[in-house]
């Protein structure tokens, strides 16, 4: 039960990568054809700029009402890191101390949790590399929010897929993990706070 809702996770992140890329895909081409009717298309278009509620008092144009795409790459990065962070709130609120002796359930509430945060930490990394790929520069230096916000997103995300693979793979004994985790899902937690 708990590996088909990690595997439906995984899906609807996929599907909004690609939904993403298929926003990316289609540009705003705003050059002119270069026939005469469009020319004219244009005049007609410029000269209705100037009519009456257009143009303000001191003769500059009004400003255009701008309403933000609900679905955009940006927009689902920004969910999947707030939720990654959400996400491991909840795993580490629901684990349990035991004495380090016997059987582990990996597959439990604590652990299917801890898989879907790892999910999500690395869909958050690569949703942040297709939609934001520009804003990082090695050049702006260390300093720079944006490369901050890459540094500490990439390593916390790395951090916390470093300790879920570690606990999830022992079924037996103790697995000092918490710490890697937390301090990841810190990292991650000070990534938003930076660029927010």
């Amino acid at each position: 039960m708990h590996s088909k809702l990690i595997f439906a996770i995984a899906g609807l992140c996929l599907s909004l990568f690609s939904a993403s890329g298929y926003a990316a895909d289609s540009t705003l081409d705003l050059t002119l054809a270069s026939d005469s009717y469009s020319i004219q298309k244009a005049k007609l278009f410029m000269l209705t700029a100037n009519d009456v509620g257009v143009v303000n008092e001191k003769g500059n144009a009004a400003p255009a009402a701008f309403e933000p795409k609900l679905f955009s790459g940006s927009n689902i990065h920004e969910f999947l890191g707030i939720s990654t962070v959400a996400l491991a709130g909840l795993t580490f609120a629901s684990h349990f101390h035991t004495n380090g002796f016997g059987a582990r359930n990996v597959n439990g509430t604590h652990g299917s949790l801890g898989k879907a945060t790892g999910i999500m930490a690395l869909a958050t990394v690569a949703s942040g590399l297709i939609t934001h790929w520009d804003d990082f520069s090695v050049e702006d230096g260390w300093t720079d929010p944006d490369n901050l916000h890459v540094y500490l997103a990439a390593t916390g995300a790395a951090l916390m897929a470093y300790a879920i693979a570690n606990s999830a793979t022992q079924t037996t004994g103790r697995v000092d993990h918490a710490g890697m985790a937390e301090l990841g899902a810190f990292g991650m937690l000070v990534a938003i706070k930076l660029t927010w």
